[in-house]
């Protein structure tokens, strides 16, 4: 399903209001002596994130049915994100995008797509073990990395513990 005109400049004001909330977020983060992980790594295209974008709801929009309703509705008419799943534990909506295609493994609309579909990976960075997807060829990077791999060299370790705390403690670049 490509976008026609109008559903780009919806998306279009959408995104700038996306783009407002994530850097106010990442200001008030910042304030309070958060920090975020460097991203390292690079795009292998292998479109895990495009299968089934997952979104995390606030309290409010996943126990109000009509905010879930009104929340649900944009994500359809708007972003073509079609529900398959709520998981309430994490009160997260797991979707299938109508833009994605499975056989070239592309967007049709890729200049239009969400802000949440631009931002991706970093909106992982600021948790505290991120995590990727599978096949995916980005990674966290401590910011303390080099002081960290410098004490770690130091310590009497094999090269295997050495090789599995980098990973661990995402040290590698």
């Amino acid at each position: 399903m490509r976008d026609g005109i109008l559903r780009r400049a919806v998306k279009r004001v959408a995104r700038w209001g996306f783009l407002l909330d994530l850097a106010a977020d990442r200001a008030l983060r910042s304030r309070r002596g958060e920090r975020a992980y460097l991203l390292g790594g690079d795009c292998r295209r292998c479109a895990a994130c495009c299968e089934a974008p997952a979104i995390q709801a606030s309290r409010l929009v996943f126990s109000l049915a009509t905010l879930r309703r009104l929340f649900l509705w944009w994500q359809e008419r708007v972003n073509g994100f079609v529900l398959v799943e709520g998981r309430a534990g994490a009160r997260t909506f797991v979707f299938r995008c109508t833009h994605f295609d499975p056989v070239a493994r592309a967007c049709d609309s890729y200049d239009s797509r969400p802000g949440m579909c631009r931002d991706y990976p970093r909106l992982q960075l600021w948790q505290v073990s991120p995590e990727f997807l599978p096949g995916c060829g980005y990674r966290a990077v401590d910011p303390r990395a080099t002081r960290f791999v410098a004490v770690l060299e130091a310590q009497p370790l094999t090269a295997d513990q050495r090789a599995r705390l980098r990973r661990g403690l995402h040290l590698e670049p």
